[in-house]
């Protein structure tokens, strides 16, 4: 049996980014939330360290915009990056006004630090703060009378051709689905579950970007996959990150010599950019003949790591290494996908109708290699892009209208 359903919005992926633009939109009209398997399923949910944003007033646009193309190894678009940072405070703001309440001291925001960083400047949840704003927007989207939220359901294939992009064809157990829509908003993450060990969920592998592209969308810079420097090596969690945070609170990598390493590598050491850092891993790993390295916690003698990484102590403690007495044996993972489907300014692709924002996206901020904790940002800040972009045109009579 097919069903078929009209909308005025279909956003494929429940991430961060699709529910923040899925949120925007119901003020608009009708908007379908596809997910391929629960809502929570998702990258965004695994996110630990948390949202870059200049918030502090010894910081500044300039340095994050600094830092940002840095890491990216002059492989940005400088004006994206620009305008994408500097939209970030209004999106801390926003995110205060919907509820979301970031880990503060005094009043204050407790910035954390991490990697290719300059400036202290993550916001964040203890160490899950992906999964605290995911949480809290997946809330406010089961309680929206606009937004139909499908579950468990596959999208094989985007309707329409070259020029227009029209709805999308799914299916689940038991019905094949064709959605109709004016626009088309991919929200379907990365693509790391294509390696063995990754931080991804088991989902990620990459479906929006192929659809697109098979469509006859442009894409770009698809050879640009992060490795995270430190994944949990651990027969019985191949694919639990350790977030960079720990770094930027003093932890050190350590060989199998149990020498700190990272000064050879870099001048910031273990706070060097991350593909710098996974690959001195690499080259440690392949020199000494080791499985991994050690990320050691245990000579700073700071009991309160326990409770600034409380899920990180916790699932550690659960395979018996305990972090605060023994280093954490870590290995570099395919982590985030840095490039995808080439979008302009207002996250459009180049088919009419379609859009792609968050991970799946090629905005120009990431270049060859994503900054610490922009990626949480840029989901945020490409939904406002798109919502903004589309609000401008959706009540013109020129504007995309649904096949009925």
């Amino acid at each position: 049996m097919c069903l078929m359903n009209n909308f005025d919005f279909i956003v494929v992926g429940s991430g961060l980014a699709g529910l923040s633009f899925a949120l925007k939109a119901s003020s608009l009209g009708k908007v379908a939330v596809v997910s391929k398997s629960e809502l929570m399923q998702t990258n965004s949910w695994r996110a630990q360290g948390g949202l870059a944003a200049v918030i502090s007033h010894t910081d500044s646009f300039e340095k994050h915009i600094h830092d940002t193309l840095t890491a990216g190894d002059g492989l940005c678009d400088i004006s994206n990056v620009k305008r994408i940072i500097e939209n970030a405070p209004d999106r801390i703001t926003e995110l205060k006004e919907l509820g979301v309440e970031f880990d503060s001291v005094d009043g204050h925001f407790e910035l954390a630090q991490e990697g290719g960083h300059s400036h202290r400047r993550i916001l964040h949840v203890d160490d899950h703060t992906g999964q605290a704003l995911h949480s809290h927007f997946i809330r406010l989207a089961q309680e929206h009378p606009q937004i139909t939220l499908f579950e468990n359901l596959f999208v094989s294939e985007l309707t329409g051709d070259s020029q227009r992009c029209t709805g999308i064809k799914a299916f689940n157990s038991e019905y094949e689905f064709n959605l109709s829509a004016p626009y088309i908003i991919l929200a379907t993450g990365g693509t790391g579950k294509c390696f063995l060990y990754t931080s991804n969920w088991s989902g990620a592998t990459g479906d929006g970007i192929i659809m697109a592209y098979n469509l006859g969308a442009q894409v770009s810079n698809l050879e640009f996959t992060q490795f995270h420097p430190t994944c949990l090596y651990h027969p019985m969690a191949r694919n639990f990150l350790i977030s960079e945070a720990l770094r930027g609170e003093g932890g050190r990598l350590l060989n199998s010599k149990n020498e700190a390493f990272m000064s050879k590598y870099h001048p910031l050491k273990d706070l060097a950019p991350r593909d710098i850092v996974a690959r001195a891993i690499d080259h440690e790993m392949k020199s000494s003949g080791s499985d991994c390295v050690w990320l050691d916690l245990a000579y700073l003698n700071n009991p309160a790591l326990q409770q600034r990484f409380p899920k990180i102590y916790e699932r550690c403690l659960e395979l018996g290494i305990n972090f605060l007495e023994q280093p954490i044996p870590v290995v570099p993972a395919a982590h985030y996908m840095c490039g995808g489907i080439l979008v302009d300014e207002h996250c459009q692709s180049s088919i009419e109708g379609l859009y792609a924002i968050g991970e799946c996206a090629e905005t120009g901020l990431h270049g060859a290699n994503r900054l610490a904790s922009n990626s949480l940002l840029e989901c945020l800040v490409t939904a406002e892009f798109a919502y903004t972009h589309i609000a401008q045109q959706f009540n013109s009579p020129t504007r995309p209208q649904s096949i009925e």
